[in-house]
Order: structure tokens, then sequence, then C-alpha cells
């Protein structure tokens, strides 16, 4: 997400002559269109990537997180090995195809192992794919905007390529937009394989749209104009610093500046430009903080849009679909923080120089994670009870039309009503404890009868639940966590032979759910009123099951045959709106703008144009840190709640901008007369969206 006026600062570096006007290179088209399928292809793949590892793959929302960020980290660290390889050794055309099939390998190998009776092992293929996807995508950022480039003379076509960068910035936004609201669509709205869901078709149209945007690169080669690789820029400098360092440490002579000691072997001119660009990559250090909070947006905020009521009117605002709000408002935010916002900052006098706006647009991240905080205190309450260290759940479900007490001590009683459940869910236990109970049914009833006793083993962080019926008290596990795109179903059934049941729509007349009375285990329905009948019989009538609730649903036959069933929620219901996600992504993408856009335009005005290439790459490496930093924190696991974490976040870039601002008020803006340039386009590195744009 950054702007035109990158591309408005590059011409302005480009030299003016009067030449004979050139037709616009056909070249592009096929450049962009490659551009548009392979944002599509990574975007798509991402928005629904965390989603996937928790549902499919069984990792928690912490384990989920860690996956999503690593890979993101390695997407933003092969970015120099990519422009190393263009550069050093095959050329930007090579490197871009060779790493597109290496990038399409990944997006098809994911699909596949989405796919259940291909029963490819899950896991393994899935980080392997991951693996291949964040090498392809991460080797071809650096290039595919200066290959562009390439295709124009200069200075002959300076304005064809500003057009050029706008079309390009354009593609970007267009494939991230649809992409990112079309696949929840896939993955929610599809059913495949007999699932209520289907992955491997989300993932399957972004890997065909990569393998489209291979021909498209591939059909118009007769067109393009491919040069040699120039030589590793990024090579030269690492080299040259390290050259430097040696012979500071080993050369007691004392030098200006200890970059100085590299005279030896390296020209003034590539001394100069390496001085600028540290001069630069200094106000570098704490940008990875930025990063941490913005792309929490497909990782913890995805999750916590996931356990709110998605409804809107007659249609689903999925979770994952919330990401769509940042390309969105991108797009919205640029041309009116130029027109208005900016102007009105400085009129105010609280922005004088670019490193301003990017202080204000960290403050704003932090702004945003705070407001996610305050949100995530309000879902608490919907969260029902989670298992903890040192304590021990339970509960006790009738499974007779009848009342039961139970006692669990000398003055511990309880009575149990027909078809109802007690729970006590803090129950202090160390690996496993054990409570004595009994039972007595209720007089002149159909469980007069029942009178058990014994011993409750209660596992220290488990859900204990015990079903009383007519063969005695059977025991068994509750998952109680909130259910995922739905409604999670059990059935506890106390009757006298094997039956069916069945949940249907009485409206729409579908069946959502048919399963033998002996299956205890949840099983998962959408949302919505529904009934149940057994052998025919309804026994539950239009019952609204609430999205994110779990139930439980006692079946009781009495001795007449008649069936009875009554639902227990043990997990409450998504009750807050997912529209209250809003204003934290209206704040972090105003933060956005101010923090990326700037300090991308920046950092291009202020270093060497011989140095944009190792600038951008330390650009998007940066990303790459700061995903590290997610990690860091989740595998930390020292917080016992989401939202202590989400203020921690926001306490953390509050910290990292007061020293960003130490470092901005020291810092001397130069005008940069680099060293000479032959061809100035191909420095040119239009950052993408990463949150969504950074290429």
């Amino acid at each position: 997400m950054r702007q035109e006026e990158v591309i408005e600062e590059a011409s302005d570096l480009l030299t003016h002559r009067n030449v004979k006007k050139l037709p616009y290179p056909k070249a592009v088209g096929f450049i962009v269109t490659n551009e548009f399928c392979e944002r599509f292809s990574y975007y798509g793949m991402r928005t629904i990537l965390s989603l996937y590892l928790r549902d499919k793959l069984g990792y928690s929302d912490n384990g989920a997180t860690v996956i999503y960020h690593v890979f993101t980290m390695f997407a933003y660290f092969f970015p120099l090995l990519g422009a190393m390889i263009a550069d050093g050794w095959l050329g930007r055309f090579r490197t871009i195809l060779y790493l597109s099939l290496v990038y399409a390998a990944g997006t098809v190998l994911i699909s596949l192992t989405a796919m259940p009776p291909i029963s490819l092992p899950q896991l393994e293929f899935t980080i392997f794919a991951l693996l291949l996807i964040a090498f392809g995508t991460g080797g071809i950022k650096p290039c595919v905007s200066a290959f562009g480039g390439d295709q124009f003379k200069l200075p002959d076509q300076e304005r064809y390529l500003g057009y050029f960068f706008s079309l390009f910035y354009f593609a970007i936004n267009a494939g991230s937009l649809i992409s990112t609201f079309l696949t929840p669509i896939l993955r929610a709205d599809v059913h495949c394989f007999g699932e209520n869901d289907c992955y491997s078709l989300a993932f399957g149209v972004p890997g065909i749209l990569m393998i489209v945007s291979i021909l498209f690169f591939v059909a118009g080669k007769r067109l393009y104009i491919i040069k040699n690789p120039a030589g590793n820029v990024i090579g030269r400098v690492g080299t040259c610093i390290g050259h430097a360092i040696v012979r500071s440490c080993k050369n007691e002579e004392k030098r200006e500046h200890w970059l100085d000691h590299a005279d030896d072997k390296y020209d003034a001119g590539l001394i100069e430009d390496v001085k600028a660009l540290l001069r630069v990559l200094v106000l570098f250090i704490p940008l990875p903080v930025f990063w941490a909070l913005f792309d929490q947006q497909g990782s913890r905020w995805t999750f916590q849009a996931d356990r709110m009521d998605q409804d809107i009117g007659n249609w689903q605002l999925k979770a994952d679909q919330m990401q769509v709000l940042n390309p969105l408002l991108i797009l919205v935010f640029i041309p009116l923080f130029e027109v208005a916002i900016y102007p009105f900052l400085t009129w105010c006098r609280l922005i004088k120089k670019p490193l301003h706006k990017m202080i204000w647009g960290g403050i704003l991240a932090a702004c945003a994670f705070v407001i996610s905080g305050i949100v995530e205190l309000h879902l608490l309450p919907t969260y029902g009870t989670p298992v903890a260290a040192g304590l021990a759940q339970l509960r006790v479900y009738n499974g007779f039309n009848c009342n039961v007490t139970l006692s669990t001590g000398s003055n511990n009683t309880h009575v149990i009503g027909p078809l109802s459940a007690y729970e006590q869910l803090d129950i202090k236990a160390d690996q496993v404890t054990q409570l004595p109970y009994s039972m007595q049914g209720e007089a002149d009833t159909n469980c007069a009868s029942v009178t058990y006793s014994g011993i409750f083993s209660l596992k220290e962080k488990t859900a204990n639940s015990f079903f009383i019926n007519s063969n005695g008290v059977f025991n068994f596990t509750d998952k109680n966590d909130k259910a995922i795109d739905g409604v999670s179903v059990r059935f506890l059934s106390n009757i006298k032979k094997l039956v069916q049941i069945n949940v249907f729509d009485t409206k729409k007349n579908i069946t959502k759910l048919i399963t033998p009375s002996s299956d205890t285990e949840p099983r998962h329905i959408e949302k919505g009123v529904s009934s149940v009948d057994i052998n025919g019989v309804i026994v539950l009538k239009d019952f609204y099951f609430q999205s994110g609730a779990v139930y439980t649903i006692n079946v009781y036959e009495d001795n007449n045959g008649t069936y009875w069933a009554n639902p227990v929620m043990i997990t409450p219901a998504n009750t807050v709106h997912i529209l209250w996600l809003i204003p934290q992504y209206v704040v972090m993408t105003m933060g956005e703008v101010m923090f990326s856009v700037t300090g991308l335009e920046f950092s291009f005005t202020q270093a060497p144009s011989s140095m944009k290439s190792v600038l951008q790459s330390v650009w998007l490496l940066t990303v790459a840190v700061g995903n590290l930093i997610v990690v860091l924190i989740v595998e930390g696991n020292f917080l016992d709640a989401q939202w202590k974490e989400f203020f921690l976040f926001a306490g953390l870039m509050l910290v990292d901008m007061l020293i960003f601002a130490t470092l901005a008020l020291r810092y001397r803006y130069v005008d940069v007369r680099s060293s000479v340039e032959e061809l100035p386009v191909e420095e040119i590195r239009l950052p993408e969206k990463n949150a969504q744009k950074q290429s």
C-alpha cells in the first residue's frame, strides 16, 4: 500500500530530455496480469491459512499463530535471496520464471493436501508446501516491478514508466482485494468431500491463478527486453562493510569514519554510498515492531473475529473476510490523507517532517491494539470457562426426565433437574483428585430406583463430565471450546435400543445431521432454527442453535416409549457483533498509511540511488523480523489471556515509537547526490501490500 508518490519520486530522479515519442511497451500487459494473478494467489491462500491450521490440522490458536507468522517471516526474508539470485546469477526473467514454478508447486501441493480422499500426510506436506510458497513469493518480490521497468527506454519513456507503476499498484490491490473477499466464501459456503467446508477449493483457486500467472508471463517472452545480471549490489555492500570492520579492528590508524578503512579495496563512491545507506538503516531498527502488530490481522484478529456474531441481516460476514477492510480502506485513505488529513495536521503543527508522520502512524497502530484489547475484554464472558492449571471441571448430566439429587460431601447436595446438568468448574486438583458422590432419584417417578454412589476421578486441566443413565454413570471428557463456523452438538441418550437421531431445518427441508443414538462425540452443524427427531418423531421443535455455542442434548425414553430431549448450553454463543472490529481496522489502516507509505518514500529519497535495491530488501526484512517478534512472544506463553497480549503489543509499540522519535530527532535530512547509475529504473522497488502491499 504505498502510493503514486513513490512513482513520482522515481520519475524525479530521471533525466528530462526532449526525445522522439516511442510506443508503449506491449510486454507490460503480460507483466501486470502476471502480478494480479500472483497477488490473488498469495493473499487468497494467506487469508484462510490461520483457520486451516487450527480447524483442519488441529493446532491451537497459539500454534496456528506461530506457523502463520513463521510462514510470513520467510516470505519476507527470501527477497534477499531473490535479489541476489537475480542480480548476480540468473537475471530477472529467469529468476521470476523458475521461482514462480516453485511457487505454483507449493500452491498445488497445499490444495491436494487439503483433499481428504488423497490422504497425504497433512501436517508434513502443508509445512513443505508453505516453505515452497514462501521461497517462491519472496524470491520474485524484488524482481517483478523492476523487470517491468526494464521494458521502458529511459528517459524517452519516462512518463510511460509512471503509468506502468500506477497500473502495477492497481493490479496488486485488485488481486488482494478480490481474493481476500472470495476465498473465505469458497472455504465456508462450498461443501465438498462430505465436509461442511471446502478448503481444497479455497486453496485450489489461488493455485490455479498462480499457474495462470506463469502462463501469462511466459506468453510475453518474445516481447520482453531481458537484461543480463547487473551484479550483486547486496553482496558488494555486505563485503564492503565486512572488510571495513575487519580492517578497523586490526588497524589502529584513526579514520574519519570506520568505513574509510575499506578504501584499500573499494572505491570512494561506493564507500560514501554505504555511509549514506547506513544513516537511513539506523532508522530501520525500530520498524519491525510495527509489522509485528500489523500482520496479526491475519492471525490474532481473525481468531478474534471467529468468536463473534457474524450475521448482517441475511448475509454472513466471515471472520477471515474482515481482512478485506485493509485493502479497501487503503484505497480510500491514501488520497484522503494527501488532500485533507496531512494539510490539517501540518496546520496544527503536529507534523513538520516525514518522520513525524511515521511516529504518528506507530502511535495509531498502538491505539488499534488498545481497541482490540477492549473488544477482547467484552468477548471474555462469551468464551465460557476454559480449563485452567490447578483446577478441574465437573459436569453431571441427568439422563432422566425427573429430578436426581447429587451429594458430593457432607454438606454439598445439589438437585439436577430433568434432562438438565450440574456443573462445578473450579475444583482444586493436582493431576487427579478423587471426589466421592452419591445419587438418588426423585420418589414416585421413573427414576425413583436410581441409587448410585462411587468416586469421581477428576483430572486437572480437564472438563470431566458424567452422564447418569439407566446403566449407571458414564464418564467422558467435554470439549467446551467455542464452536467454529457454526454449532457444536453432542447427544447423550438414555434409551432402550439403538435409534437414529436427525437434526433438520424444517423451513428449508435440509437435513443437517444424522447420527446413531450410540454416538456421543460432538458434531458440527450450521447455526439457525432446527428440529430434532428420533425415528421420525420430533422431540425438539424449532430450536434456535446459536453460532459459537456448544450444546449437549440429553435424550430419554420413558416407560411408554415416548422420547424426551433437552438441550444444555455448556459454552455461550457469540453475542458480540463482528462489526465492533471495524474501529481497530480503520485505525490500523490509518497507521499503515502514515507509517509504511511515508517510510518507503523517506528511505527512497534519502538513500543513494545505487543503494535502493539494497534498501528495499532490508525494508522487506523488517517485515520478517516483525513476524519473528510475534512468534517469540506467542511461544514465550507468559500471558494467560489474549487481552493481555493485545495490551502488551500496544505498550511495546509505544515504547518503540519513543525510541524511533529519539532517532528521528537526531537525523539530518540530506539531498542525495548519488554516484552515477546507468539504469535508474532498475533500483525502483515499488512496495506492495503486505499487509497489503509489499512487493
